[in-house]
């Protein structure tokens, strides 16, 4: 059993900035993949990005040139950095580890 701790998000104006954590409780091979993804009340789930060990990328259209995936394969650990966030990036954003595994969720409001 594997175990994803996030650490992040919270409330930030538009415009804002903020940084999820994704801490995974075992090493990552190579075949793995990290990610989030995100839902809200008023839009259907939404795979945001994920980046695989090998260092493959995918974003959503709706995010590109805003966010920044990285993982730091020694700490097991992925992040997501979410930068110019708008007010529909408003949701819970939960990390996974191979769509399989998933972290507890964590809220990202913007608001002015």
């Amino acid at each position: 059993q594997v175990q994803l701790a996030e650490s992040g998000g919270g409330s930030v104006q538009p415009g804002g900035s903020l940084r999820l954590s994704c801490e995974a409780s075992r090493r990552l091979f190579s075949s793995n993949f990290m990610g989030w993804y995100r839902q809200s009340p008023a839009r259907p789930r939404e795979m945001v990005a994920f980046i695989r060990s090998d260092g493959r990328i995918k974003y959503a259209d709706s995010v590109k040139g805003r966010f920044t995936i990285s993982l730091d394969s020694a700490k097991k650990t992925a992040y997501l950095q979410m930068n110019n966030l708008k007010p529909e990036d408003t949701a819970v954003y939960v990390c996974h580890l191979n769509e399989y595994y998933w972290g507890q969720g964590t809220q990202v409001t913007v608001s002015s």
